[in-house]
């Protein structure tokens, strides 16, 4: 299990590869600057070295452009995919000074953001994945309040009541350890991002 605080962001991050599987399809990456934080969250189609290998290319994509605007991020992963077996992702980046975050996402990817006060955003995915053909982006901006607690995860993750399990542990720690109590290791490659931003 990851573990990463700084600046204004703290979440916890678990993979697990379908039956421990060598090759986990999916991939992740995460980096916080002082203005803004940026997720990647990548599920190769399929599983297997393919699908490693698909995700990771958009991984690495992010690492070395985060500063982009997440529209661009989305375009450069998807021209990065051409020729490879596609995958689908999805992109968060929050800017800390203004209290917003840009979300955009391609393929059977679920994001969930709890506010303190009680709501949930849920922004629905775009059905379909990466794979370098000409591709709509549903890109959307959102406000956060301070403390608000987020769930990224793949396909591989199936969960009900996200907003109990958001609001229930007075520690992020302590979320995550439920969420993990509910992984099926034998499903699916899954990965799934706990985090809050402070």
């Amino acid at each position: 299990m990851g573990y990463f605080q700084q600046n204004e962001i703290e979440l916890y991050a678990e993979q697990v590869s379908k039956n421990g599987n060598p090759y986990c399809g999916d991939s992740y990456y995460y980096v916080s600057t002082d203005d803004y934080f940026v997720c990647v969250l990548a599920d190769g189609l399929g599983s297997g070295k393919f699908a490693y290998e698909s995700s990771h290319e958009v991984v690495e994509i992010v690492e070395r452009n985060h500063h982009e605007d997440v529209e661009t991020l989305m375009d450069l992963c998807n021209s990065a995919l051409q020729k490879k077996r596609g995958a689908a992702v999805a992109i968060i980046k929050a800017y800390y000074h203004s209290k917003e975050f840009v979300y955009s996402c391609v393929g059977n990817i679920r994001f969930y953001l709890y506010s303190p006060e009680g709501k949930i955003t849920y922004p629905l995915p775009v059905t379909g994945y990466l794979s370098g053909r000409p591709q709509k982006y549903q890109t959307k901006r959102y406000s956060y309040e301070s403390n608000s607690r987020f769930l990224l995860h793949s396909d591989g993750l199936i969960i009900s009541g996200v907003k109990t399990v958001l609001q229930k542990y007075p520690t992020l720690h302590s979320t995550m350890h439920d969420i993990q109590s509910r992984v099926d290791e034998t499903a699916d490659d899954t990965t799934y991002i706990v985090g809050s931003l402070l």
